[in-house]
């Protein structure tokens, strides 16, 4: 148990966990209102938006709820109540951009999306045509008066339909069947585009569907279902076959959300209520359309209302292969700036060398369709041991981890499979290779997934090295991830690594303690930390801590941050920031000032209570003085960003940073992007 040698008031105060979270949504909403940022890509964050505001009902309302009708609350400034009244602001900023600016903007590029308004005459027999050419074959109709076992699948959109016929009146449940057919229809006519929502091409021929029935209402709807996985890991038997009843079931979880269009009769609102088993659920009354992330999908295709291209750059490298330039030197890659193309030659040479003996990797979100996944096969086959740690409980990528797990499998990859209660969150990679009688390792390490996917949206950082011990200490954790244990049989020494559980979070404590004694004594002491989140709260104690004694704190956090900045005799001296850009910020970097010769690390782990102590993370640190300035060029162009950064105050707003010479606004992304193609 760490012990800290200082002490200082623990009258310490936080900001809530899930307040925090929706205020980093309000601030991706902040980017859909910007006129600065091209038409399209507002369009997108509106839908990134609301993809984030569905996951939070999914993962997070069921405990808020679950706490709620127990009467507990860990929270002494936050209710279910108060994160409703936060989320309905928001949704109905969302509706005043959707309507009131980018629907106009549309109009001026000759777009008209229909938005809760009629079919025009003019295309009305294309829709028609659409409709039963390609929409009829996918449409069910329930009738809810004849079945007792209708279950609305998670997330999936619906339609509510009251008819009057000689029997009198009914009520129906369509499918809007989005998940086989696009989301959206488009037409041009005269020289002006338009589109529809696939909604409104089925409720405009709703009639033909009920025929000779009248149609009383018509209204969307659909459901949001608790996303959590309740594993017990006591039972015994495959974990895997364990998941993929689970992913089964997870349609069929606790409905946290009910959200409706407006107009919704009250006694259908009643009947579904109770037919659908929605008693728990928050009743929510929406816009005219959910389900608003397929906004991502318009068909649009004006090049002028996007992002400026941004060629990926390719790192060159200098000697033959790749695996004698990282024995000559430490390599740093940071996707999406740079292409993929150095990690998947990484796999690719390995899986062909006949000198490697060996490949280790810990796999967390697989790509569809993975090329490294491919090479690990590959390299089995070519007679190489491959073990792989695939984590089974990677939140909604589970199905694709099993199945690329099957298939590395049935090659001849060692697979194994998730601890009992603890994650694999780590990125790493370990290569043994021997040559005339000498063995060398060589090694991945990175603050992000090994997906070429999310490698193009993604910041993160790829650490090529052959530094010898650090992956001895690598293919050590290994052999203790093979055991599938808590604890390890035999203790682990880690010198150079930092990995949670074991001493991550007390090295931390331990360089921070040392900035406070540097600061003590009069010296220039300083923390410099980029997160995606920071909950942990012994952590962010001694961060308050640190600010008491007069260190310089400075964090860039993107989403969740419970740690208040700027509060007088707690935390004036700490200042947090957030980025929002067309890249997602997601490396993990920590700065220590150490007396002007600064320790750097880099690494897979939030400051959250599940990193810390229910997964296994790694950081590992830049030995090499080139690599530490350039991660130190890269922080400060974003700790100076005027154009895409914003404060996080003492109230939890997104305080816009202005430029005190409008010719001298930064934009980080943009610099870092200049940056690195000038280094080619």
């Amino acid at each position: 148990m760490y012990t800290s040698p200082h002490t200082a008031t623990t009258d310490y105060a936080y900001f809530d966990r899930d307040v925090s979270w929706l205020s980093f949504n309000a601030r991706v909403l902040g980017e859909a209102q910007k006129e600065s940022v091209p038409l399209m890509e507002r369009i997108r964050f509106l839908s990134i938006f609301s993809s984030n505001l569905d996951e939070f009902y999914r993962v997070r309302m069921p405990t808020l709820m679950a706490l709620h009708h127990l009467g507990i609350s860990n929270r002494s400034s936050t209710t279910l109540s108060q994160v409703n009244q936060i989320i309905q602001g928001q949704q109905e900023t969302f509706g005043k951009i959707m309507t009131q600016r980018i629907l106009p903007a549309l109009q001026q590029k000759n777009i008209h999306l229909l938005y809760h308004e009629p079919i025009p005459e003019a295309i009305e027999a294309q829709v028609n045509a659409y409709f039963f050419n390609e929409v009829a074959a996918f449409l069910q109709v329930v009738d809810l008066a004849k079945t007792n076992d209708f279950f609305p699948a998670n997330n999936q959109l619906f339609l509510a339909v009251t008819v009057s016929n000689r029997s009198g009146e009914k009520l129906f449940i369509v499918n809007i069947p989005s998940d086989h057919i696009s989301r959206f229809f488009t037409v041009t006519h005269e020289g002006l585009q338009f589109i529809l929502f696939l909604d409104d091409v089925i409720k405009h021929n709703i009639g033909k569907i009920f025929a000779r029935q009248q149609v009383l209402s018509c209204h969307s709807f659909k459901i949001t279902r608790d996303a959590e996985l309740n594993l017990d890991d006591e039972f015994e038997g495959n974990l895997a076959r364990k998941i993929e009843k689970q992913i089964a079931r997870r349609d069929f979880g606790l409905a946290t959300r009910f959200l409706y269009e407006p107009g919704l009769p009250e006694e259908v609102l009643s009947t579904l209520q109770e037919k659908l088993g929605l008693k728990t659920a928050n009743i929510v009354e929406g816009g005219s359309y959910h389900h608003l992330k397929d906004l991502s999908a318009l068909p649009l295709q004006d090049p002028s209302i996007c992002y400026d291209r941004w060629p990926a750059i390719r790192y060159r490298i200098q000697a033959p292969l790749l695996f004698e330039e990282i024995l000559h030197k430490d390599l740093l890659l940071h996707p999406p700036y740079h292409t993929y193309d150095m990690v998947l030659r990484f796999f690719n040479e390995a899986a062909i060398d006949l000198h490697v003996k060996k490949i280790y990797i810990s796999l967390y979100r697989v790509a569809r369709d993975s090329r490294i996944a491919h090479a690990l096969i590959t390299a089995a086959r070519n007679g190489k041991k491959v073990t792989v740690f695939v984590e089974l409980k990677a939140r909604f990528d589970e199905a694709n981890n099993i199945k690329w797990a099957k298939k590395m499998k049935a090659a001849g990859v060692k697979i194994i499979y998730s601890i009992p209660t603890m994650k694999v969150h780590a990125k790493i990679a370990v290569v043994k290779r021997k040559a005339h009688q000498k063995t060398q390792y060589f090694g991945l390490l990175a603050t992000g997934n090994f997906n070429e996917s999310t490698a193009s949206v993604y910041t993160d950082h790829i650490l090529f090295t052959a530094h010898q011990e650090m992956l001895r200490e690598m293919e050590q954790l290994f052999r203790f991830l093979k055991q599938r244990k808590k604890t390890p049989v035999t203790p682990m020494a880690f010198h150079h690594l930092l990995v949670a559980p074991f001493n991550l979070q007390q090295h931390f404590m331990t360089l921070i303690d040392q900035e406070i004694r540097h600061a003590q004594q009069g010296k220039k002491a300083s923390v410099t930390i980029k997160l995606n989140n920071l909950e942990e709260k012994k952590l962010i104690n001694k961060l308050y801590e640190a600010s008491q004694a007069g260190v310089t704190v400075t964090l860039l956090v993107r989403s969740i941050c419970c740690l208040i900045p700027g509060v007088k005799g707690m935390s004036e001296n700490i200042r947090v920031q957030r980025i929002v850009d067309r890249y997602l910020e997601h490396g993990r970097i920590f700065i220590f000032h150490n007396e002007g010769d600064p320790k750097i690390f880099l690494g897979s782990a939030d400051w959250m209570n599940r990193n810390i102590y229910r997964r296994i993370e790694v950081c590992f640190p830049l030995y090499t003085e080139a690599l530490r300035q350039e991660i130190t060029a890269l922080i400060r162009w974003q700790l100076d960003d005027t154009t895409q950064a914003v404060l996080i105050d003492d109230q939890l707003n997104n305080v816009p940073i202005h430029a005190e010479n409008p010719s001298g606004k930064v934009h980080s992304q943009r610099m870092i992007k200049q940056a690195l193609s000038d280094k080619i």
